[in-house]
């Protein structure tokens, strides 16, 4: 039986969906010809690079959301048969899936971001608002990535709790793992050098929902109380709305120590998080906080907005804050900054925390439900 997988929405490698789908294909095994891969034919040889190569169906030949979003409702069906599936597993379903499915269908879904934010955000997602719902009710199994967005699931779309399967995500030991700390005070990590101390914030520059603004106020607090020389490293690619995000840092009285990085390489981040001071993430909105959890991996104390899936990542490794608070964003950075004890206390319990997140068992959960499901 033939197994496809959808590699639509995922970012070429580049988005956390692409991570995920990476690791996942990473676990099938060698020989395994059941799985065949379909997208976008420049995402090609991102997916079926290395060792274990896959055949790869190149489809959609337009660009575009809203022409991707309209060939899964109506050319995925007829492409799935005469592709001979017996089950198809999209791991962007809460971005790409088809309303009808001729064979047995899962789906995972990382976020309901197109049910939450600004009013703007929403009418640009109005098409996938349009047929997500009674697409996901449609799957035969849908993989939540936390409870959190199980709940989401359940309270805005009608999913059945039967329908749904919570697989966290992995972190990568392999990359995050606590590096030696010297005393020198520029580390070089390609393409950039840093000047330490820093504190962190990797996530794509979006306002409102990654609540930059926010996290630059409350810098401002942090270095007029304490008059530490920390910079803010603000790591990632700019979205459509970067501009508020940049203008507010333009303005703010220590200008100087904000640190714009742009797109980061991956194979870099670890070497940033390991290199920080703390990591902070004031995001008002994340499905399973996969970057909170590196950066414990990573031996690096973590402050982060009590929201969302963020305390379910975290547990009782993290400092938490109200992500509307500036002053108690500041209150909490002050304190890993001023108390080692603290500090210390943090970074061991984020490092206990981040054992338990495996890729192997993500994948070794996903793969058994497909083929469950495609069996069934």
């Amino acid at each position: 039986m033939k197994i496809g997988i959808d590699t639509f929405a995922s970012g070429g490698g580049r988005s956390g969906i692409g991570v995920y789908l990476t690791q996942i294909l990473r676990r099938i095994p060698p020989g395994e010809e059941r799985f065949e891969l379909f997208g976008w034919d420049y995402d090609r040889y991102m997916y079926t690079g290395g060792a274990h190569r896959r055949d790869y169906i190149s489809r959609c030949r337009f660009n575009g959301r809203t022409a991707n979003t309209l060939w899964h409702l109506i050319r995925y069906p007829d492409f799935a048969l005469d592709r001979g599936y017996g089950a198809c597993f999209f791991p962007a379903a809460h971005r790409r899936i088809p309303y009808t499915s001729p064979c047995p269908s899962i789906g995972t879904v990382h976020d309901m971001a197109a049910y939450w934010g600004t009013r703007k955000t929403r009418e640009s997602l109005g098409l996938i608002r349009m047929i997500l719902p009674d697409a996901l009710r449609r799957l035969d199994q849908v993989i939540a990535v936390s409870e959190f967005v199980k709940q989401e699931l359940m309270d805005l779309v009608n999913v059945r709790e039967s329908k749904i399967t919570v697989i966290p995500n992995g972190v990568d030991h392999a990359a995050f793992y606590p590096r030696p700390r010297n005393e020198e005070n520029v580390i070089l990590i390609q393409p950039f050098s840093f000047r330490r101390p820093y504190i962190l914030y990797a996530a794509r520059i979006d306002h409102p929902v990654k609540n930059h603004i926010k996290l630059i106020e409350a810098f401002g607090i942090f270095k007029e109380r304490t008059r530490y020389p920390h910079r803010l490293v603000l790591a990632g690619a700019d979205s459509n709305r970067a501009e508020k995000v940049k203008a507010a840092a333009a303005a703010s009285s220590h200008r100087n120590d904000i640190f714009f990085t742009g797109y980061f390489p991956s194979t870099s981040l670890p070497e940033l998080y390991a290199g920080a001071d703390f990591v902070v993430f004031p995001s008002k909105y994340e499905g399973f906080g996969l970057g909170a959890l590196e950066a414990m991996a990573s031996g690096v104390p973590v402050v982060c907005a009590r929201a969302a899936s963020l305390p379910e990542a975290g547990e009782h490794a993290a400092l938490y804050f109200n992500p509307d608070d500036a002053e108690e964003m500041a209150d909490r950075m002050t304190a890993l900054t001023s108390d080692r004890e603290l500090a210390r206390e943090c970074r061991q319990k984020g490092l206990e925390r981040a054992k338990t997140f495996s890729w192997d068992e993500c994948a070794r959960k996903t793969l058994t439900l497909i083929e469950e499901t495609a069996f069934s």
